[in-house]
């Protein structure tokens, strides 16, 4: 491999290089790096805390059967979570489970939680958030698979339009549609909800 080649892909990416080469301490540093986000981007999409650390581990031990054949061609990233929402959305044909379950996190301490002010918040303040928040997860939860699946990486993983296709397997217009529609359909419920 050339040496601008190298510059260019990122640390990850020369993780997995080196797994292929039969490193077996990059591919700890891969696990332990990616392993929460993972469990948490498939139980946003599952729904089910046992669920969703057997898939991240079928996730990780698909990444480590094909080492031998890995290819650079993608961020390490957009490779990992394309194989984990596959893996993901497949459960959730396969097995047709009831959706809609009231909480998208289970406070569980693996699970890295997002604080959205430093302040420290009113008990009324709080109660109001908590409601809020439950009502946009059972909204996110209602979506369509896919478009679920767009909304998490978009929103919690932060991830571009162009890796969210890669990751999908669509194009970039078939991401910003999902995420147009999903978010008129976010915005349509919670509006109903706060006149109810």
């Amino acid at each position: 491999m050339g040496a601008a080649v190298a510059r260019a892909l990122d640390y990850d990416a020369e993780l997995m290089l080196r797994v292929k080469e039969g490193d077996g301490a990059s591919f700890g540093v891969l696990l332990a790096k990616h392993r929460a986000s993972v469990i948490h981007f498939v139980y946003r999409l599952v729904q089910e805390q046992a669920v969703a650390e057997e898939l991240a581990q079928e996730v990780f031990l698909r990444v480590y059967r094909s080492r031998s054949s890995y290819e650079p061609t993608a961020k390490f990233k957009t490779w990992l979570f394309r194989i984990a929402s596959r893996l993901a959305l497949n459960w959730l044909r396969d097995e047709k489970h009831e959706r809609g379950q009231e909480r998208l996190d289970d406070g569980s301490p693996d699970l890295p939680l997002r604080q959205v002010s430093d302040r420290r918040p009113s008990v009324e303040q709080e109660l109001v958030y908590a409601v809020k928040r439950r009502e946009i997860r059972r909204a996110v939860a209602a979506l369509p698979e896919k478009q679920r699946a767009a909304v998490l990486l978009h929103k919690y993983e932060e991830m571009p339009y162009a890796q969210i296709a890669r990751v999908l397997e669509c194009s970039e217009s078939a991401v910003k549609s999902l995420l147009y529609r999903a978010y008129e359909t976010l915005r349509a419920r919670l509006a109903y909800m706060e006149t109810t």
